[in-house]
């Protein structure tokens, strides 16, 4: 039986602790960094004064982890992750991140399945498929904008302790390449303003000049990729796992299972047991209506925690996945007293 629609956030907890205690000399710059955003007269440099002051989802964006992960990123400089951090929150007003790019604007560039969240891996990392093959024939902005659109929903979909997800890109089919510009825009868009967010890479059926592509860039942007990479060449039928440059390591297809179990993974292209094909308007309003309900109570924890600038993702979502699991328990109309259920 096919299936047309996202699957819920696991309510697992994928064995992930909560953030672990930093160092003397990190917390020192992590302080340095919350302390110089939560200023009471703080604004934006070098922006209109009547909007330099922080949006309400630019404080609930601008979390504990948020900024460790730019800080990570910097090595621990906190000047440099001050000003990519302001680099970014500009870059996300100037993208439309949060008025321009809405599910109405981008829904005409995803009616064909070009992209498309569904599963998580075994580290719950929410799972978008790419189909390069399904990419019109000349790329657009708007190609772009339905990608970094479909990445922000991922990051709506992440349990807790969960702050990567996983790419997975098949270009079985594909007749063309991407050119290189789209490759450049979308790599400098990751390593910029979206440091530490893809965990994990698998590509089938590679053309080779894409190959060769990434095999020039991997040495020099190194710091982007995730520590999990698979390409699967398509005169191939090993994957290979590159999380070292140096040491490729050969597995089989079916050890895929090994980073998805069957019931995340799409049957078509990918060997797993769901039988999920795309059709758009269920699975579009059903994608929707997940992340919009998801965001919501994870906005309404956020403000009922003092709604700042800093506050854990974890303690977020933590609060979120006990009150859904709570909920789902009186729906269903748990048993209580006697084994009894209770109406």
């Amino acid at each position: 039986m096919s299936v047309h629609l996202p699957l819920p956030v696991p309510t697992r907890s994928h064995e992930i602790a909560p953030p672990s205690a930093l160092s003397e000399k990190n917390q020192t710059s992590y302080d340095c960094v919350l302390e110089h955003f939560t200023v009471v007269d703080y604004t934006l440099p070098n922006v209109d004064q009547e909007k330099a002051a922080l949006t309400v989802d630019e404080k609930f964006w601008l979390s504990y982890e948020c900024l460790l992960r730019f800080l990570r990123a910097t090595n621990w400089n906190a000047d440099t992750t001050i000003k990519r951090l302001e680099d970014t929150l500009k870059w996300r007003r100037e993208f439309g991140i949060y008025d321009k790019i809405t599910p109405e604007y981008v829904e005409p560039e995803a009616t064909t399945g070009k992209a498309f969240l569904f599963g998580y891996d075994t580290r719950g990392r929410p799972a978008i498929y790419v189909s390069p093959s399904k990419v019109g024939a000349e790329e657009s902005l708007r190609t772009m904008q339905l990608m970094v659109w479909m990445a922000e929903r991922a990051f709506d979909l992440m349990g807790p302790g969960v702050e990567t997800l996983a790419l997975l890109v098949d270009y079985a089919d594909s007749t063309k390449n991407p050119t290189f510009g789209l490759c450049r825009t979308t790599l400098d868009i990751i390593q910029t303003h979206y440091p530490e967010r893809l965990g994990l890479a698998l590509v089938a059926h590679l053309p080779w000049l894409l190959n060769a592509f990434i095999a020039l860039l991997m040495p020099v942007h190194g710091s982007l990729y995730p520590a999990e990479v698979g390409l699967q060449p398509c005169h191939q039928r090993e994957w290979s796992s590159l999380g070292q440059l140096h040491d490729a390591e050969a597995w089989d297809a079916d050890s895929i299972s090994r980073v998805f179990e069957p019931d995340q993974l799409i049957q078509e292209g990918w060997n797993g047991s769901q039988q999920f094909t795309y059709s758009h308007c269920p699975y579009w309003e059903a994608l929707v209506k997940l992340c919009e309900e998801r965001r919501s109570s994870m906005f309404v924890v956020w403000h009922r925690m003092g709604g700042k600038v800093g506050i854990k993702e974890w303690d977020v979502k933590v609060a979120v996945r006990d009150e859904t699991v709570d909920a789902h328990v009186d729906v269903d109309g748990a048993l209580t007293e006697n084994g009894q259920l209770q109406s």
